[in-house]
């Protein structure tokens, strides 16, 4: 059962006081999507920074749920930070931490203590130094945002070249940045604009926010309340939350944008996490500014039956575990002549399948049309190409955020140092959903290009 503890700020913002413009949305909304994310945390998956981020401002601290989940945060962040984490990623548990009233210079867990900003200084300094080298950053100017945001925020050194960077990219006609990409960079040039002393960095930043924020305000009113796609709307309401200084004295029509998201029933927790702090009035730049005189810390959890730890890892004779987390009886056994009505089987739905590449090594172009049931996700018809023609069809996937990603096709995999990566296409146009919820139409045909980004 959701138990949400609002804060002070939210439940100001929930009855119209401190939002910009005063869009907020209904109470019913928010638990509901607290809700939500509640329920995706899974002790047997990576945890999610973006979650306990918006738990926070939303004012959700006081479940079982939270509480693992911070301290699962903790322990991700020593055994992985210094090791396989992108920029990006570092900064996302910097952000985390910090609405947590936890101090990102001193994690500690399992034993061992690291410092998080150190490490995300390093990595942005790595960014830094490819983007001069190659003219583009290691990871991406997505991750860049993240990085410069991170230590804005933590009052730490580093972000100010970050920051100069992003705002002539966010100038230049020839970077094509995408909306997740400018909303991040503005949270980011909104953080650094408070902060720095110089007055031509301070026009240039200024300049930057004011492009980024009328472009989201152009872009709203031609597609009627959308910026993006759905999915990008969260980042990009959270960012002229926070930046109404920047394109006044022109207003912002929320109440336009926010009926667009009510309009979607959101259940990724990504974009559930990138939504709800701007549902709420507020905005990744609030991540430092949390109540921490009324959070108690509380001693570090064992891995609690509530979160479905005892019945997902170990399991109990005679219960089957359910994803929510709740053990649930094993269904009864038939009784021997008893009449049971058959569910009619789903109908089925033709979809067309090509993998191309004509970037890198030896070029290759396949198609193969598949049948899966009706309401199938994209990945199913991938696991149906593979299981009928495995030479040519085989692929592999790495778990993420925003749920599994395709890493490799017919044996070519992405590569980060070459910027390579799969794009899936649907007629000639990007998938604004990933593999493991984009659900393809009968008929339709998808392409899986091999790309550089």
């Amino acid at each position: 059962m959701l138990r949400v503890a609002f804060g002070i700020g939210v439940l100001l913002a929930l009855v119209g006081g401190t939002a910009a413009q005063g869009c907020v949305a209904p109470h019913h909304l928010v638990n509901k999507l607290l809700n939500r994310l509640e329920k995706s945390v899974k002790v047997d998956e990576p945890p999610n920074p973006s979650v306990l981020l918006a738990m926070n401002l939303a004012g959700d601290r006081d479940s079982n749920i939270y509480k693992w989940l911070l301290q699962a945060i903790q322990e991700e962040a020593v055994k992985r930070a210094h090791k396989d984490m992108t920029s990006g990623q570092v900064a996302l548990y910097v952000l985390a931490l910090l609405s947590s009233c936890q101090d990102p210079q001193h994690v500690h867990a399992l034993g061992h203590t690291v410092n998080l900003l150190r490490i995300l200084q390093q990595k942005t300094d790595e960014e830094m130094a490819t983007l001069e080298l190659s003219g583009h950053p290691k990871t991406t100017l997505y991750s860049v945002s993240l990085d410069a945001l991170g230590l804005c925020l933590s009052g730490a050194s580093g972000y100010e070249t970050p920051s100069v960077v992003l705002a002539k990219q966010v100038l230049s006609p020839d970077s094509h940045l995408s909306v997740d990409t400018r909303a991040v960079a503005a949270l980011a040039l909104a953080c650094a604009y408070d902060h720095v002393n110089l007055h031509d960095v301070r026009e240039l930043l200024h300049k930057a926010l004011s492009t980024v924020t009328n472009g989201f305000l152009d872009e709203q009113e031609k597609q009627q309340g959308m910026i993006g796609n759905i999915y990008s709307m969260g980042l990009a309401l959270q960012a002229l939350e926070a930046t109404v200084k920047f394109y006044a004295p022109r207003k912002w029509n929320c109440a336009q944008a926010f009926s667009v998201v009510y309009n979607h029933d959101y259940r990724q927790p990504m974009a559930i996490a990138q939504v709800l702090p701007a549902l709420v009035g507020g905005s990744y730049l609030e991540a430092a500014d949390q109540d921490c005189a009324s959070t108690s810390l509380s001693p570090p959890l064992s891995l609690s039956p509530e979160l479905g730890t005892t019945e997902v890892l170990g399991g109990t004779a005679g219960a089957s575990p359910d994803p929510t987390g709740t053990t649930l009886p094993d269904p009864p056994c038939p009784v021997a002549g008893a009449h049971f009505a058959l569910l009619p089987s789903p109908a089925l739905i033709t979809v067309h399948y090509s993998i191309i590449n004509k970037l890198q090594g030896t070029h290759f172009d396949y198609t193969t049309t598949v049948q899966v049931p009706a309401g199938s996700t994209l990945l199913k018809v991938l696991q149906k190409a593979a299981k009928e023609n495995p030479n040519t069809f085989s692929f592999q996937t790495e778990q993420t955020s925003w749920g599994p990603m395709v890493v490799s096709i017919h044996g070519l995999a992405a590569n980060s140092d070459d910027r390579t990566y799969w794009q899936f296409l649907s007629s000639g146009d990007a998938l604004s959903e990933g593999v493991g919820t984009y659900k393809p139409r009968d008929g339709e045909h998808i392409q899986a290009v091999f790309s550089t980004y």
